[in-house]
Formats: structure tokens, sequence, C-alpha cells
């Protein structure tokens, strides 16, 4: 290893410590306690797989290096989740929703990295094999998430100045400046000792964006305006997990005599039938609700 990339991987941690300080400090740590636990987990394995590297036991460096890289995948994947559910923290049923799909998901990388293991040459290490093919499934979750975060962020209230889209962003810019590498590195366009120096340089350059976010005072999510897309999606599932019922019909029509009401700026002598239009004394507003529903009951 070069000088510059030495140089380049001492310092993750050290800029890692800075965000991590920087997260105790403005309290972000109770708001993102998976995200935390990820950046301790880094400096604590920089401690493990440096002093191992310097020794130069290759094969104690070759299992240290790629147990470490499980690890840090899977801390890695549940930010992910972490960052979603945060976004959907105002929408209860898109944020269940989005949670079994991250299950699903994380069972679905899993399997294929499994099959990908069992299927990879005799020459090959299925272990490595393994868990590149993790990697690379968790960058591609990365990169997918800053684009809906992009692509979503105003109808959602989200600003691009939040520490939630801050973070996603780093991790989304390091995914696709990897699965890049990667590409080129397949088609023969590239060496390793270029792809490592380029790696470490955009992760550093990933940690400096959480750095920057997470010392920055975070503005208000923005609910000035109705978000009526998710609020509708959100809607939708609730509708799905939790049908309504006959008797919600009441306060349907209650709703209306309440509408009826403030239209006639407390004129309460009378209110409308909703079923002939005739007014009728507000002492027997109950009594024709309750009409109402039964006649719903047997129409249905």
């Amino acid at each position: 290893m070069t000088t510059s990339m030495t140089a380049l991987w001492v310092a993750h941690p050290v800029l890692q410590a800075a965000v991590v300080a920087a997260m105790y400090r403005n309290r972000l740590k109770s708001r993102f306690p998976v995200f935390f636990a990820y950046l301790v987990s880094e400096i604590v394995m920089f401690g493990v797989s440096f002093p191992i590297y310097l020794r130069g036991s290759y094969t104690a460096f070759f299992y240290a290096h790629w147990i470490l890289a499980v690890i840090s995948l899977t801390l890695g994947f549940f930010v992910i989740q972490e960052i979603f559910t945060d976004i959907l923290r105002p929408f209860h049923a898109l944020r269940d929703l989005g949670t079994m799909i991250f299950t699903w998901a994380g069972f679905v990388m899993l399997l294929v990295a499994a099959v990908v293991s069992a299927a990879s040459p005799a020459s090959q290490s299925p272990i490595v094999e393994a868990v590149l093919t993790l990697q690379r499934c968790v960058r591609v979750i990365q990169c997918g998430l800053i684009l809906f975060l992009l692509i979503f962020a105003k109808y959602l209230g989200v600003s691009r100045k939040q520490q939630t889209f801050g973070i996603m962003l780093g991790f989304g810019s390091f995914a696709f400046v990897e699965l890049s590498l990667v590409a080129l590195f397949t088609s023969g366009r590239i060496d390793e000792n270029t792809i490592s120096l380029i790696n470490m340089t955009a992760y550093n350059l990933a940690i400096m964006v959480w750095f920057g976010y997470c010392v920055q005072k975070q503005p208000a999510r923005d609910f000035a305006s109705t978000l009526l897309m998710p609020q509708r999606w959100d809607q939708s599932l609730n509708d799905i997990q939790h049908p309504a019922t006959d008797d919600s019909l009441i306060p349907m029509f209650e709703g209306m005599v309440e509408r009826a009401f403030s239209r006639n700026h407390g004129d309460v002598s009378s209110v409308p039938d909703p079923a002939s239009g005739a007014h009728v004394p507000p002492q027997s507003a109950k009594t024709v609700l309750h009409h109402l529903a039964d006649s719903a009951k047997s129409s249905g």
C-alpha cells in the first residue's frame, strides 16, 4: 500500500470521530442511533484491522477484513432502513409498508449472496464472492434511496438541508462511485490500485458531507403546504389495514351536520335533513343520522 493510500485510510477514523462528536454535541445520537453505531463500529474496526495490516500477516488480515466488512454492510443496510423510516415518520401506514419491504429485501439479499457463493468457481473464495454480492446489493439500494429522495423530497416535506438528506447523500454518492469503479474494473479499464485510491477518497468525501450536515442546524420540516399525494397513499394503506365498518356512517353524517351549523353562522334553529333536504329541529338531528345509517345498512 502506498503512502497516499495509507494516509487516506488513516483519515477514515479521524473524520468519523469528528462526525460522532458533532452528532453527540447536537443531540443527533438519539434520532439516528443506528448511524451513530455505524460510525463508532467503523472506528473500532479500524483499530482492529490496521494493527493486523502493520504486522504483515496476510491470512489474519484477509479474514479480519472480510468479517469486518460483513458487520459494516449489515449496519449500513440498517442505516438505510433508519433513514427511510425517518422520512416516512408522519405517515404511519407507509412507514409500516417500508419496514416490511426492507425486511424482505434483506432476506432476498442473503439468498442471492448464498446462491452466488455456492455457484462461484473453486478457484475463488466463496466468502469473498458472498460478501461482494451483499456489498453491491447494499450499494444499489443506497443509490436507489438517494434517487428516491431527490425525486420525492418536496412531496414528503423533506428539505435538502436536513440531516436525513445529508446522511443519505453521503452514502448514495459513495455507492455510485463504488459501483462505477466495479463496472470499469470488470471491463478492464482500470486497475486495482486506482480503484482503492478513488474509493478511499470518495469515502472520505462522504464522511465530510456527513460532518457538514451534522454541525449545521436542521430546518423545520415543510408542512406548510398540504402533502396531498403521500397523505392519500397513507390513507389508502390505512383503509386497507383497517376497513371501515357500517357504524362509521354516523360520524360521516355528524360531520355533515357540523358543516351545516358552520354555514348557518351559529343559527341552530334548524338543520338540513341530508336525505330529503328539508329542515328539522336540532334535537331530532340524532334521529335523522341513525335513520340514514339504518337505510345505508339495509341497502348495502
